[in-house]
């Protein structure tokens, strides 16, 4: 930009000045530099054109079909096409924009002496070229006399490509260099016609000339891909009235009109803008993990789970679970029916993440702790709870290992089907649903499925590539929101073809429910391909049902806990030689809630026996918070997508009405954590092992990692909404130290809740006055293992001989019992479950009996199909739990039988009075004056959790080998802990502090 436009651009501001202050201000247009325009970086002394008329001539016909072939291939023809400028060609029938044209404002501010710019353009300046077939296109359904457009524009043509070349902001930087002599060096955005591959019909993606490859195979930090179909280019271009394009005749060389113009404020030299697309397509920080691991095994946990003389696989020959940036499922062209009922969390993210636009940052929240946003949005707070990671959670595949190798090899196909309906839900659904309807029967979804892959083109997986990428996804969007609740909904739903097979799971894993406990474990009917149900009424619906094919519904279930109690109710046979003896609860946590005061007594149907219960608050209220720390109600969009009133302006978008969103109140994170930190740590310290990213894909470096934000959700959760502790009552009496020990549960289920082997532990502490341990009940090594005052882990720490070669107790049941006295070292208060397997010395022919009320005989198990007999449940019922009879009429509401009520029952807690109306556990810890070595000071309470406890951990790796067990190995024995909430592989959740011993609880010693 010349001094002398300039000069006339504030020609009017300079009127309206006189004397000295307008002279100052023309001595600092003469002064040259300081007012320079941006420099061009883009230019280039020769035109880029196409030096290779064969090449580009042998590439179009490939480059114009992305559908026919793998996305590396198809990327690499592309990318020799892109980089050879073939796109450039004006002889072979493409035109180009007149021009380099913003995007968006350009605008100068005063920082700290300096001018800074910030550009707010949907994309960097761009000049975009067109293929004929799009020319021809704009000329007949956006004619420059509008008047004359079609009334129902025709679809883009197959083949059509748009090029959109972008530059450094602002445009005005290169304003005056030939078009043909600039690089674009901020990339290019790519869009290539092909109706039959996607419901949108297109093909996107960015291409750079510098800095970019294939997206297959992937890179080490598992990037999203840059290319491909169903890609979040939508959240944008879902905005336009048609075809999904804003293209405009009036921005095209040799047309009538001119383009949008934006204030730009460019009097200035600056360096441009980084623009935020750009940090999509390549982030600046690489963030591979979130946390240092140990180089080598851990010696704690090999000599603390008696493991040292296992093989144990190395960094280089663990084996590494898929790429994340293979995992995306599109809604098929035609669609969406039932061949599209579940699709990949990537198609939603673009809409659903924070900061995907660029320009907005709805759903987001400053970090009180740091410069960058937390980001609250549905996508990033799901991706990395354990629900989004539950198609790679390590422990998971390593129990199913041992359930299809040692537990259940009979049945090894069936239990992987089953289990994979809920770890792998997406993928189990759709490979069911596409089967059923090519064969008319129902088949098996194997553990093998969940690792297919679409690179290399031909390998021995790639036929399930696509049913692996939706296993992988976890419990994904369109598990959750398709889900169809209620008789009214069953019978609408129950013979559609995307419930294909429902019947026959409902069959087999609850037989005897009826209603709503038909639907346990995961065993819920779908509603309709093409609709969305959400909490919200009036939703928008043109942005998703242009995007996805798919119409945002409002649906009251869910926001029920009815939701969330079809799948953490796990309803399980019972097998035995790959028969069915009987079956069994193997997890309550809905009944749990539903049985306690925290109920709110709706049920799907209507209402529930017994009504709301005195503190009523749903799943969702605790697991999805609404309210930020101080009880605010969180405000927020629900979307991140161009809408019309609140971003630059466009040419052929769907007005105000269509898309501007509202703000909601109650906006709902998907935070859905419990306490198992160490999934969590596992996931920020090994993603190249499980195959994922760790910075987020839209947000990118503007953001808090997602893996840390749900880590401290949990660390938050544990040390203020799950437990209280305190310590009371210190005393002498008989030659002993006695404390009373109170835990008040802060839960609306059992704690701890969920699968069986989860659980707490009181760790209590008698200290001189330099706060050394004097006597400890509930100490720990350094692999978690509960410990005496020598060292030996106490009775049931450990089921296995070093060597795997058998028990270590054979034939017998060793645990801690549930205490309501304490008075040894070796004795430690654990609330947990235990259960045994069916007994293996009956005699020939006589076929074990299982059941709750069942005697155990077998031995100890961690197999959820093996579950026979209760040995223990002392795990803290909720507050306000209901008396048997009371739980039968809910149960009997919910269609399940008297076996529901009876389930949850605690089991072998004698007569503790705390175990009939729940809400905590007392108990006494009685010290023996004459076992302490010192001067007691004080006592000290403290509660730790354990997702993985070292006996389970054990069980692993003795009962099954290869890659899913041996990966769980080297993730355990490398994970580092130091330092950490989860020290010592037990997470703190609450302390009592110190309390004081009193003089004259000294004087009986």
């Amino acid at each position: 930009m010349s001094q002398a436009f300039l000069s006339r651009l504030l020609a009017p501001v300079l009127s309206r000045l006189s004397g000295a202050p307008a002279l100052v201000l023309c001595g600092l247009l003469a002064a040259g530099p300081a007012l320079a325009a941006p420099a061009c970086t883009a230019a280039r002394p020769t035109p880029l054109v196409p030096t290779d008329g064969a090449l580009c001539a042998s590439l179009a016909e490939a480059v114009r079909k992305p559908g026919a072939l793998p996305l590396d291939q198809y990327e690499t023809k592309l990318g020799d096409y892109l980089r050879n400028f073939c796109h450039r060609d004006t002889a072979a029938g493409w035109v180009r924009d007149k021009r380099v044209r913003d995007t968006g404002p350009y605008t100068a501010s005063l920082q700290d002496g300096k001018w800074v710019g910030t550009y707010a353009g949907t994309h960097a300046p761009v000049v975009i070229w067109y293929s004929p077939e799009m020319v021809e296109w704009l000329k007949v359904n956006r004619p420059s006399d509008e008047a004359a457009a079609p009334a129902d524009p025709a679809p883009v043509p197959d083949g059509a490509i748009m090029v959109k070349e972008m530059f450094p902001a602002p445009a005005a930087a290169c304003d005056g260099v030939d078009p043909l002599n600039l690089l674009p060096t901020s990339g290019a955005a790519i869009m290539v016609r092909d109706a039959q591959a996607s419901h949108d019909g297109w093909f996107w993606g960015w291409f750079g000339w510098s800095g970019w490859a294939p997206d297959w195979p992937p890179g080490p930090t598992n990037p999203l891909a840059n290319m491909g179909f169903g890609q979040y280019c939508l959240n944008c271009h879902a905005s336009a009235k048609d075809g999904y394009t804003f293209a405009s005749l009036k921005n095209m060389l040799g047309q009538p009109g001119e383009p949008l113009v934006f204030l730009s404020q460019h009097f200035f030299e600056a360096p441009a803008p980084e623009i935020h697309h750009r940090l999509v397509s390549l982030p600046t920080d690489d963030a591979a993990r979130l946390g240092q691991p140990q180089y080598g095994y851990d010696a704690d946990i090999a000599s603390g789970l008696k493991v040292a003389g296992l093989p144990k696989p190395t960094w280089e020959t663990v084996s590494k679970m898929p790429s994340q940036t293979y995992d995306s499922v599109w809604v098929k062209a035609g669609g969406p029916g039932a061949a599209s009922e579940f699709i990949t969390s990537d198609q939603c993210m673009g809409c659903h993440d924070a900061g995907s636009t660029g320009l907005q940052f709805d759903m987001t929240r400053p970090n009180p702790h740091g410069a960058k946003l937390l980001n609250l949005s549905p996508y990033a707070t799901w991706w990395t709870s354990p629900m989004g990671l539950a198609g790679r959670d390590p422990i998971f595949f390593a129990q199913l290992a041992s359930e299809t190798q040692t537990f259940h090899p009979e049945s090894a196909d069936l239990v992987e089907n089953t289990c994979l309906g809920c770890h792998g839900i997406l993928g189990q659904r759709q490979f069911t649903v596409d089967k059923f309807a090519e064969t008319g029967k129902c088949q098996d979804f194997l553990r093998s499925f969940a690792n297919a892959v679409p690179f290399p083109a031909g390998n021995p997986t790639a036929g399930h590539a696509p049913y692996g990428a939706l296993a992988r996804d976890g419990v994904s969007c369109t598990a959750c929101h398709r889900m169809a609740l209620g008789a009214e909904a069953t019978a609408q739903f129950k013979d559609a073809p995307q419930n294909a097979c429902i019947a026959e799971r409902q069959a087999f894993l609850n037989p005897d429910n009826t209603g709503f406990a038909r639907t346990f474990t995961g065993s819920f009917l779908v509603g309709r391909p093409d609709t969305i149900f959400g909490p919200f009424k009036d939703p928008k619906v043109k942005p998703m049902e242009q995007a996805l094919g798919n119409r945002p519904e409002y649906h009251a279930a869910i926001t029920n806990s009815e939701t969330c109690g079809t799948c953490h109710t796990v309803h399980l046979p019972v097998l035995d030689k790959g028969k069915v003896l009987t079956h069994v609860y193997e997890q309550t946590t809905y009944p749990e809630w539903a049985f306690s005061a925290y109920r709110t007594g709706e049920g799907v149907d209507g209402k529930l026996p017994g009504g709301p219960g005195a503190t009523p608050a749903s799943c969702q209220d605790c697991h999805m918070p609404s309210k930020d720390e101080n009880g605010k109600p969180y405000r927020s969009k629900i979307a991140s997508i161009q809408e019309y009133s609140n971003f630059p302006q466009a040419e052929n978008n769907l007005g105000p009405e269509d898309i501007d969103l509202p703000v909601r109140d109650g906006f709902a994170q998907h935070t859905l954590v419990g306490l198992n930190v160490f999934f969590t740590k596992m996931a920020q310290q090994f993603p190249d092992i499980l195959g994922i990213r760790t910075q987020d894909p839209m947000l990118v470096s503007k953001g808090v990692d997602p893996l840390l934000r749900t880590e401290q959700a949990m660390l938050d959760q544990a040390s203020g909404g799950t437990a209280a502790i305190a310590v009371t009552g210190v005393e002498t009496d008989g030659g002993n130290l006695r404390a009373t020990v109170a835990v008040t549960s802060r839960t609306g289920h059992k704690l701890p809740s969920g699968v069986g082997f989860r659980r707490a532990f009181i760790e209590f502490d008698v200290l001189d006055a330099n706060g050394n341990v004097l006597w400890a009940s509930g100490r720990t090594n350094g692999a978690g293992v509960i410990v005496d005052e020598a060292g030996k882990p106490v009775a049931g720490e450990l089921w296995w001989n070093d060597d795997c070669s058998g028990r270590a107790n054979a034939g017998s049941l060793p645990h801690q019992p549930h205490y309501q006295v304490v008075s040894r070292q070796d004795q430690a208060q654990i609330y947990q479950e235990l259960v045994t397997a069916p007994p293996t010395d009956l005699p020939a022919g006589q076929a074990p009996v299982c059941g709750h009320d069942v005697k155990p005989t077998g031995d100890f198990t961690t197999s959820f199909l093996s579950i026979c007999a209760d040995v223990k449940d002392n795990r803290i019922l909720p507050h306000g739990f209901l008396g048997l009879d009371q739980r039968r009429a809910i149960a009997k509401a919910l269609g399940a039988g008297p076996d529901l009520a009876e389930d949850v029952t605690p089991t072998a807690v004698g007569d503790d009075p705390d175990y009939r109306d729940g809400g905590g556990d007392t108990l006494v810890y009685a010290v023996p004056l004459a076992d302490l070595k010192g001067t007691a000071a004080s006592v000290k309470a403290t509660l730790y959790y354990q997702a993985t406890p070292p006996y389970y951990l054990q069980d692993r790796f003795c009962t099954a080998k290869g890659a899913d067990t041996d990966r769980l190995l080297f993730l355990a024995g490398h994970l580092n802990l130091d330092g950490t909430e989860a020290q010592d592989w037990k997470l703190k959740m609450v302390d009592s502090g110190a309390v004081p011993v009193a003089a004259a609880a000294q004087a009986g010693k």
